[in-house]
């Protein structure tokens, strides 16, 4: 008998597996340089077990443990160019990597979570009234269509009008407040058309939407089988004309102790994170885009989010996703804010454009625009980034590559809904996954391919183009393989009750919060405040706001954000005199604190305060077998 089938399921495991076959399918897109440190990675189980914690079938935990990895080689790699070369041990904590995924819904504001927040707390830029009623917000769910056993996800994104009246229905309807007869109207509408009629329409107006597909039907159609063909992210060069300036040398990897030509050069007693000193203008909403930025900011980044000033967000999904950066609105209709942008952007190193492809084309935010930019200010190369729903913009065939989408979008068009609602029981019908673990795993994805576009700037010149998409995440993971069926069936156990009674209409807020409801009673320490760190925040009155500690340790480096969120266009549009908050650790001030890990120590003191982070020691080269990864449990309790 195989001894596998009765051992109970170890996401660290899991995540080294998966981290084995990302290296794989990344070979090509990151420099050998963040391989390299793959054999000093150690993924971390806590002291309350090494366990899936969220009931689905998919191995989200293994895989953003995998990314996770990935994107501490790549602060180890640059770090090496930045304070000289060092064998750093990386450590990958599986329990904040699981906070990680589900941020948004742990983040808090004056101690109230997504939900809970009374009118006023946070400023509201549902502008349009997409969230703040249930009738409209419902606009963007799963359906029934008139045909039987297919299922349509339609979208009304940030403004539900024209979704709504597409399917011939009111856009408010003040006497509809009750949650069933709001899904019971609109499936009702949507029972109407056809998946083709859905489509037609769809394409007339301009909306989001998509047919839930199975995996294997969604590998036969054209887009599928161009995008799975993909790996998670591609990073490439952007071919300009030759410049007519010298370009500036690049930097060789393999020295040591020589200052990188692009960073900004860091005295030896300032705190060492990797991207120190790199600009990195954010042009995204929602999750996924945002949470690259975020990303960038925790390794050092100063990240300028711009939005326009009418321009909707999710109000709640700002108190997380805006972590560590400044926020700005600009509005680039207009002459004077679009000089300003342009002058933000002549002393930038990235963009990120969470836009549909080509959107931002016209205010100059497109890769060959920001490669002749490069080529004006004297070849300082930029990285450009890129993060959709469908992926695939630029390759052949990839049919879909221009369309609308967001996660749920994504995870109904790939069969991540379809494996769900196999899971949950449901008879021949898709449900939405719990929390929007999609986004966040692509946001990873995006932080990882612009570290490495840096990198390659760094190292080889020019200028780089770096994409990656939600169907690439769930790609990724549906390749994987679903859980065993022994650990699913765990699941079911564990998660029994009001979970598995939802439905295919029940919203992600819905499936979500019943899942919540339910990791809070069986795994409390998620949600308790070791996992997570504290600041007030000027920019939301003062009021305190917790967010969850960074899920990765690179010796040497620091890894942690140095100032709480603020609401969306908060700041002045510029780069100098950005201010660090007191951040919390428990009732521990960081600033105080000081150790070669970033999670334990991390918000930098006044520069003549500093110590020098101490470097590590040991051969970079050298790759233990997989399950020396591993940390165990003895170790983990004889450190803990």
């Amino acid at each position: 008998m195989d001894s596998s089938a009765t051992r109970p399921y170890s996401v660290a495991t899991g995540a080294s597996e998966a981290f084995d076959e990302l290296l794989k399918q990344c070979k090509g897109q990151i420099p050998k340089e963040f391989g390299s440190y793959s054999g000093n990675v150690t993924f971390v189980p806590s002291n309350h077990g090494d366990q899936v914690y969220f009931p689905s079938p998919c191995r989200e935990q293994d895989v953003i443990a995998a990314i996770k990895a990935l994107e501490a080689c790549a602060a180890a790699a640059i770090g090496d160019l930045g304070h000289g070369k060092n064998s750093r041990s990386i450590k990958v904590d599986l329990d904040k990597a699981a906070c990680f995924l589900m941020s948004a819904y742990l983040a808090t504001i004056d101690g109230k979570r997504k939900g809970q927040t009374p009118k006023g707390l946070i400023p509201d830029t549902d502008y349009n009234q997409a969230q703040s009623i249930q009738y409209r917000r419902l606009s963007a769910n799963l359906y029934e269509t008139k045909e039987d056993g297919r299922y349509y996800h339609i979208h009304g994104s940030l403004d539900a009008t024209t979704q709504l009246r597409m399917i011939g229905l009111p856009p408010f309807n003040p006497l509809l407040t009750d949650y069933q007869k709001c899904i019971d109207t609109i499936e009702a509408a949507v029972k109407k058309f056809t998946v083709a009629d859905l489509e037609d329409m769809n394409n007339k107006h301009g909306q989001a939407g998509v047919e839930a597909l199975k995996w294997e039907n969604f590998l036969e159609t054209s887009h599928g089988k161009v995008i799975s063909a993909l790996p998670p992210f591609t990073v490439e060069a952007i071919k300009v004309q030759q410049p007519t300036v010298p370009e500036t040398p690049p930097h060789t990897p393999t020295e040591t102790n020589v200052q990188s030509h692009l960073w900004p050069k860091v005295p030896a007693n300032v705190s060492q994170y990797a991207l120190r000193g790199i600009k990195v203008i954010e042009m995204c909403r929602v999750i996924a885009g945002p949470t690259i930025g975020r990303s960038l900011a925790a390794h050092g980044a100063q990240v300028l989010k711009v939005t326009g000033p009418d321009l909707p967000d999710v109000p709640f999904f700002q108190v997380d996703v805006n972590t560590g950066k400044h926020t700005t609105h600009l509005d680039l209709r207009n002459q004077s804010d679009l000089k300003t942008f342009q002058s933000l952007l002549a002393e930038a190193d990235a963009l990120i454009d969470g836009y549909r492809p080509g959107a931002l084309a016209k205010f100059g935010c497109d890769p060959q625009s920001l490669a002749k930019l490069a080529q004006q200010r004297g070849n300082h190369g930029f990285v450009y980034v890129a993060e959709d729903c469908f992926g695939g913009t630029g390759v052949p065939g990839a049919e879909w590559a221009g369309r609308r989408g967001w996660q749920q979008i994504a995870d109904c068009v790939t069969g991540v809904a379809w494996a769900q609602g196999q899971f949950m029981g449901l008879e021949n019908e898709p449900s939405v996954p719990p929390m929007p673990m999609s986004d966040y795993g692509t946001g990873a994805l995006g932080c990882v391919a612009a570290m490495a576009g840096l990198y390659q700037r760094e190292t080889k010149g020019g200028s780089w183009m770096c994409r990656t998409s939600l169907c690439q995440y769930d790609i990724f993971l549906l390749k994987l393989g679903l859980l065993p069926l022994q650990e699913q069936e765990r699941l079911k156990t564990v998660f029994a009750g009001p979970f598995f009674k939802l439905r295919h209409y029940d919203s992600v807020d819905k499936v979500s919060g019943e899942a919540l409801k339910a990791m809070q009673r069986t795994y409390p320490h998620l949600f308790g405040p070791d996992l997570m760190l504290k600041a007030k925040s000027k920019g939301f009155n003062g009021k305190d706001i917790r967010w969850p500690k960074e899920a990765i340790e690179v010796e040497g480096l620091l890894i942690q954000h140095v100032r709480a969120s603020r609401p969306n266009g908060f700041d002045r549009p510029g780069w100098e005199g950005w201010e660090n908050d007191l951040i919390m650790d428990g009732e521990v001030n960081l600033a105080e604190e000081d150790a070669v890990f970033t999670n334990t120590s991390v918000t930098p003191a006044p520069r003549e305060e500093q110590h020098q982070q101490q470097a590590g020691s040991g051969s970079m080269n050298s790759v233990p077998q997989r399950r020396n990864r591993i940390a165990t449990m003895n170790t983990v309790l004889a450190t803990a």
